[in-house]
Parts: C-alpha cells; structure tokens; sequence
C-alpha cells in the first residue's frame, strides 16, 4: 500500500465514529447507531480499515469467518470523495489476501446487481448451486 495510505485492523473510537459517518449516506447502512458499529466492528473477526495521512477513514470492510470453510464479507464501504482512487480494489485484495483468509474456501458477499462485474473482476461468482439466501428479522 503506499506511503498516503495504510491499512489498519484494529479500530480506535476515532476510527469507529468515522465509519458511523460513512454507514450514515448508504442506504444499506442508514439507521444503524454508533452502539451497533462499535458492536459490529467487535464481533468481527477481522477489520479491514485504510486510513489516509490524517488517520481518516477512506475505505473499510470487516469479515465474519471460520477460518476453513467459510468467510463472509460485510460492509465493503469507500468514502464518496474517495472513490474511483482504486480503494475498493485495496481493501478487497487485503482481504484475499490476509494471512488467516487466504486458504478458506469459500469467501462470499452480498452485493448490488450492478457490482457483479466489479466483484467478478476479483474472482467472485454468483454461481454457488442450490444454495439460496433466507433471512428471519428479529423483532424491535
């Protein structure tokens, strides 16, 4: 990565506040709290944050896994100013690229129909057989 960014794995509060801004203009993300980003980034496994050289948040996505089998990756988020720099393609390779992540065989993620060639381009393939996604809503 170069010298005007780095990546980091741990998230201090500063970091945790500045990826609540973020999640706070996505529609995906909207509504979530500061409580459930600190809660969310906890329960992690593995954080992947790029800070520029003011310690500013520009690009993050965190990982839920195993460690063998399975990996499934949240939150692949780039600050809007920022986009279009090559930080999604930074954050995704060190995710693919992590030392605990890189022989799990299955890495997996939601995404939009229209970034399906964006994560075609890194290897994904919506082609996982019968498999289908279900989903129980926990009552407020």
């Amino acid at each position: 990565m170069s010298g005007r960014y780095r990546l980091v794995h741990a998230l201090d509060e500063p970091l945790v506040a500045q990826l609540h801004s973020l999640y706070e203009g996505e529609w995906w993300s909207k509504g979530r709290t500061l409580d459930d980003t600190r809660r969310c980034v906890a329960g992690s496994q593995v954080c992947f944050a790029i800070i520029d050289g003011t310690d500013r948040l520009v690009a993050f996505a965190r990982v839920l896994t195993d460690f063998v089998f399975k990996a499934l990756v949240f939150d692949v988020i780039v600050a809007p100013e920022c986009r279009g720099e090559g930080l999604g393609d930074r954050v995704m390779t060190s995710v693919l690229q992590h030392d605990r992540l890189r022989q799990v065989r299955h890495v997996e993620l939601y995404c939009l129909p229209e970034m399906l060639d964006y994560y075609r381009r890194l290897g994904f393939s919506e082609q996982v057989g019968a498999v289908r996604l279900m989903r129980r809503v926990a009552p407020r």
